[in-house]
């Protein structure tokens, strides 16, 4: 049975000029720039509806017909539920958006959204016969990478720079990877992986280098349209490094609305967010610019903005800039702050990437950007726990536990 038979791709597409490309080989980059995979809507709109996903497992799977895998092949899961659409009420009001929600991919199997992209860029290699892969990481990538390849049983290779988070270091060696601390940033880590295709016969899981993480991290848009009752908020804040998960919302939103499913003739104003330690995205915006030049010296505690230059920038920028959106860089030096007075306000388990787009709500709000009666959803794209070198931990010690003064405790 064909792909086309068996699911609803009909090809690949060039994101740079539109070039078409066959969908039933593994695929890489064109020209240098990634690919979109593409359906027929017009089937699928006859075959599926609302209602019928409706009553599926609430999985990542439970959209079948809108990702790549043909529909008799078995994914390589480990049970990637729906993430929860949290309300923030009382953070919402200190940063002066009482509607606020926030969208809590901590709970994927690997602590992260990485879960999602990685989840479906595994299975489709998996699919193609794909032995060996690897990947350069600032993070959470990494770990979701080893995860999904032991689950597959495929060799795995991880390259990150030496001061990536210890728990996304240790997350990798501990599934099987073959795991690298490098002496340089991610692209340093991604020129490694680039120059060693030929020499090691692996598959290069990089950000965009391929077309299926994109249709991984589609799903948080289809999820987040489903939990809004196909009423798009008003308002998405992301933070954005290689800004998989942006591009794959705004892609998802597009075929929703294709599909005539939308109750909403209004589209979400996407927001990315960065640190100004490494901001590549917002100085293009801001300056009117398709493309980002690389920024030097990029340094954040934030590690999954760590990304001095993405190869799908244009993607990203041209989404904010469809939608009506925004690329807010934040202070560095606040993000940790941030970090522990969104825990401490809501008990959300909130990462520093996350923490960043509290404050980028507070700048969009103190300027009208973002008005008070709109509905905004906030991504939180990793468990704090996995970002023990950002978490202040200078407890007191009680050396003689028969012996507390308990009115000074």
């Amino acid at each position: 049975m064909s792909c086309h038979e068996s699911c609803y791709v009909t090809h690949l597409e060039a994101a740079i000029d539109g070039t078409k490309l066959p969908h039933n080989k593994i695929q890489t980059l064109h020209e240098g720039r990634p690919l979109w995979v593409r359906y027929d809507l017009e089937a699928i709109k006859k075959d599926v509806t609302p209602a019928i996903i409706f009553q599926r497992e609430p999985t990542l799977w439970r959209y079948r017909e809108l990702l790549p895998l043909p529909q008799g092949a078995m994914p390589v899961s480990l049970g990637e539920g729906m993430t929860p659409m949290l309300p923030a009420t009382k953070l919402g009001k200190m940063l002066g958006t009482p509607h606020l929600w926030i969208k809590d991919e901590s709970q994927l199997p690997t602590g992260s959204f990485k879960s999602r992209g990685l989840c479906m860029a595994i299975t489709m290699a998996h699919h193609f016969g794909v032995k060996r892969v690897a990947i350069p990481t600032a993070g959470n990538a990494g770990g979701a990478m080893a995860a999904y390849a032991a689950r597959a049983g495929m060799e795995s290779y991880v390259f990150m720079p030496k001061d990536t988070p210890v728990i996304n270091q240790a997350e990798c060696a501990l599934a099987g990877a073959k795991t690298f601390l490098v002496n340089g940033l991610i692209n340093d880590c991604g020129a490694i992986v680039k120059n060693g295709i030929e020499k090691m016969n692996w598959f290069d899981l990089s950000t965009l280098k391929e077309p299926y993480r994109i249709e991984g991290k589609k799903t948080m848009g289809l999820e987040l349209a489903e939990q809004f009752g196909y009423d798009l908020p008003d308002v998405i804040v992301y933070p954005t490094g290689g800004g998989t998960g942006l591009i794959g919302m705004w892609k998802a939103f597009n075929e929703l609305r294709a599909l005539g499913w939308l109750q909403t003739d209004t589209m979400p104003k996407m927001v990315a967010v960065q640190s100004d330690g490494c901001a590549p995205i917002p100085r293009a915006f801001d300056a009117g610019q398709r493309f980002a030049t690389p920024w030097e010296n990029a340094a954040t505690c934030a590690s999954g903005l760590r990304v001095p230059g993405a190869v799908g920038d244009f993607m990203i920028l041209d989404a904010i800039k469809e939608s009506g959106g925004y690329a807010v860089a934040v202070e560095e030096n606040k993000i940790v702050p941030a970090m522990q007075h969104a825990v401490r306000t809501e008990g959300i388990s909130i990462c520093p990437e996350a923490a960043a787009c509290t404050l980028a709500i507070e700048k969009l709000t103190a300027d009208n950007r973002i008005k008070k009666s709109d509905r905004v959803v906030l991504f939180n794209t990793g468990a704090a726990n996995k970002y023990l070198e950002a978490i202040p931990r200078n407890l007191p010690t009680i050396e003689d536990p028969t012996a507390i003064d308990y009115e000074n405790l």
